[in-house]
């Protein structure tokens, strides 16, 4: 029953992983979007600008400039969340795991006493001497 708990626990930690991978994915996807469109329109404004007195211009490009600080705060807003979202989970993951190595250390130790209880045991038995040495001794 405990191993087919800490499958369980894997499994939805598996998925919450995927969901997580899948978040970010999207979120880069509607990065490269902004950034192609931010490129399109630069372009676009380039064509333009080529007419256009310099006041015009620096207007534009702090336009610009404000767009793409927005988009980076909204990603970068993303991702904070998208941590806080998974930092309990990675806590529970991390408890879990610290358990497990902790059952496999106690199981290890239980394993080299027995061990050496069985070395000890054998060895006990080699020198104790039969009657037949003791009688020619």
């Amino acid at each position: 029953m405990q191993v087919f708990l800490c499958l369980q626990c894997w499994t939805g930690i598996y998925n919450l992983l995927k969901v997580g991978r899948m978040a970010l994915f999207h979120v880069s996807l509607l990065s490269k979007y902004k950034e192609r469109r931010i490129m399109s329109f630069r372009l676009q404004l380039e064509d333009h600008l080529q007419q256009v007195p310099e006041q015009v211009i620096s207007t534009e490009v702090r336009r610009m400039v404000e767009e793409m600080q927005a988009l980076n705060k909204k990603l970068e807003d993303t991702e904070a969340a998208t941590e806080d979202y998974f930092k309990p989970i990675d806590k529970q993951a991390e408890t879990i795991m610290i358990i497990q190595l902790e059952a496999l250390l106690k199981k290890d130790e239980k394993d080299r006493l027995a061990n050496a209880k069985n070395v000890a045991n054998s060895n006990q038995h080699k020198q104790i001497p039969t009657r037949k040495e003791e009688m020619k001794a």
